[in-house]
């Protein structure tokens, strides 16, 4: 006779063993489960990372190719016409990925015979480095600004922030070409170093951080006499440090692979920085542009290494501050 308190259907007809037996098949068939989704999930994510890498595999190993060799595979990808049109291309492209003879040849043109791309190079150090900076800066005071003197202006002016890094930058390139124009620094560094510095895209991200920082930890150091400078350099910045970080490996990454900028606001070639070479292929420079293009992308992920765990961290902990 059963009371229906703490006993399952059909129990009293199975044995304790039958019942322990039949628990851990289930369990066993749940953890089965389990690990087919792991596994089909880690499956895809190995897909899609091989698939994204491939081309980065493909720029440094065909960078070792000799220049006969990267014309024949890819030549037909980068001809033209005698119109200068681009041509229908009716034979398969021969994606190779390891060469036949190994050739340093582009990396001597690249780094000894023709110091243009080493010049074009330093111009986009010279670009993107102080714009990094300052914006950091600006950002900095600002979002302090905005997190400890709340107001119905400032949160007008916060909602303008939003709105401006809503906009493409393509939308504010025109208005961006008139003021440097009217402020006469067209075709110089500070046509793409003011709009850059001054951008509101740092400035909304670590406002939304700091202002996660609990406002009783502002005000116990009020308390212990801190002034708004002490509060600043003491609590503000070392809690947003990862956010700060963070920031940084977009903004570089951002700005060393702008080529709108330049090209509309810098008309002396000169200036130009290795960007825009790269967006400028011709069918004569095909193997030089896999070396120049290996090099181009050893700052971004050397910053990135570097920066990984803070860049991780800043992302974790944008809902909060950790304790």
């Amino acid at each position: 006779m059963t009371t229906g308190f703490g006993r399952r259907k059909g129990f009293d007809e199975l044995s304790e063993k039958q019942w322990d037996e039949r628990v851990k098949r289930k369990k066993k068939i749940r953890d089965a489960r389990g690990m087919v989704r792991i596994l089909l999930a880690t499956m895809a994510a190995g897909f899609f990372a091989v698939l994204f890498l491939m081309p980065i595999v493909l720029t440094i190993t065909n960078s070792f190719m000799a220049a006969s060799e990267i014309s024949a595979n890819y030549g037909q990808v980068f001809a033209t016409s005698d119109t200068g049109g681009k041509m229908f291309i009716s034979e398969k492209v021969n994606l190779k990925f390891i060469p036949d003879i190994v050739s340093f040849s582009q990396y001597v043109t690249v780094l000894f015979k023709s110091p243009e791309y080493l010049f074009k190079f330093w111009n986009s150090v010279i670009l993107v480095v102080p714009i990094v900076l300052f914006q950091l800066l600006v950002a900095a005071g600002a979002s302090f600004g905005f997190t400890r003197y709340r107001g119905r202006v400032k949160e007008i002016i916060f909602f303008v922030y939003i709105i401006l890094m809503l906009m493409p930058y393509q939308v504010t390139l025109v208005p961006n070409y008139l003021v440097a124009q009217w402020l006469h620094t067209l075709d110089t560094n500070w046509a793409i170093w003011l709009p850059g510095i001054f951008s509101p895209f740092a400035v909304y991200l670590l406002t939304k951080y700091m202002r996660r920082i609990p406002v009783s930890v502002m005000e116990a150091a009020q308390i212990d006499g801190a002034g708004e400078w002490q509060i600043f350099r003491r609590i503000c910045m070392p809690l947003c440090k990862g956010c700060m970080c963070s920031i940084a490996i977009l903004l570089f990454i951002d700005y060393w692979n702008m080529v709108e900028q330049p090209l509309i606001l810098l008309s002396d070639q000169e200036k130009h920085p290795l960007s825009v070479f790269l967006s400028k292929i011709n069918s004569g420079e095909i193997g030089l542009a896999f070396a120049v293009a290996t090099i181009y992308m050893v700052p971004p992920i050397l910053v990135f290494l570097y920066g990984e765990d803070y860049l991780v961290e800043g992302i974790s902990y944008q809902g909060g501050i950790k304790g």
